[in-house]
């Protein structure tokens, strides 16, 4: 296995399944969210607020296709997808894994997300979000993982390491 790239929406779990799943098979982590704050020193909502949403993308799209890795689970941003030349780095150094959770569960999770960092226009629902980024999601995925309810997250682990194994 090459590195494992988890695309989804926020709150699908991809950073808490990517330190998992790195530590299940030996690998390395990288968290693109929080490089981004690390390397701009700022909370991502706090770089939305100084620079606008635009600005944001373009460096969130830069980390992306600048990314080179062996053996690494990389967690993206929720609208790292959006960039093409972001993914096409990234599906050029793995095997792409979309966490999809139905919009319900996300409502569920995110209450309230408004501090979040969740790149978004203002007025846009989480509902507009989604409906946004999905077609991109199935685009550039390898492989989908289905949320199911009552699933541990070691059994979703499995799920996605079977998967990655069958494709």
């Amino acid at each position: 296995m090459d590195n494992i790239i988890l695309i989804g929406m926020p709150s699908c779990g991809k950073s808490t399944l990517g330190v998992v799943l790195a530590r299940k098979l030996g690998y390395g982590y990288l968290d693109t969210d929080s490089f981004i704050s690390q390397r701009e020193k700022s909370t991502l909502q706090g770089i939305i607020d100084k620079y606008g949403l635009e600005r944001f993308l373009e460096i969130e799209s830069s980390v992306g296709s600048e990314i080179v890795c062996d053996r690494v689970i990389i967690a993206t941003g929720g609208s790292m997808v959006m960039s093409e030349e972001a993914m096409n780095n990234l599906k050029s150094l793995g095997k792409v894994v979309y966490i999809n959770v139905p919009i319900k569960e996300l409502k569920h999770r995110l209450k309230d997300f408004s501090e979040r960092g969740i790149a978004k226009n203002d007025g846009e629902t989480l509902e507009d979000i989604y409906n946004k980024r999905k077609p991109f999601y199935d685009k550039y995925a390898d492989i989908t993982v289905d949320y199911k309810d009552g699933c541990s997250l070691e059994e979703t682990v499995e799920d996605i390491i079977k998967a990655i194994e069958n494709n």
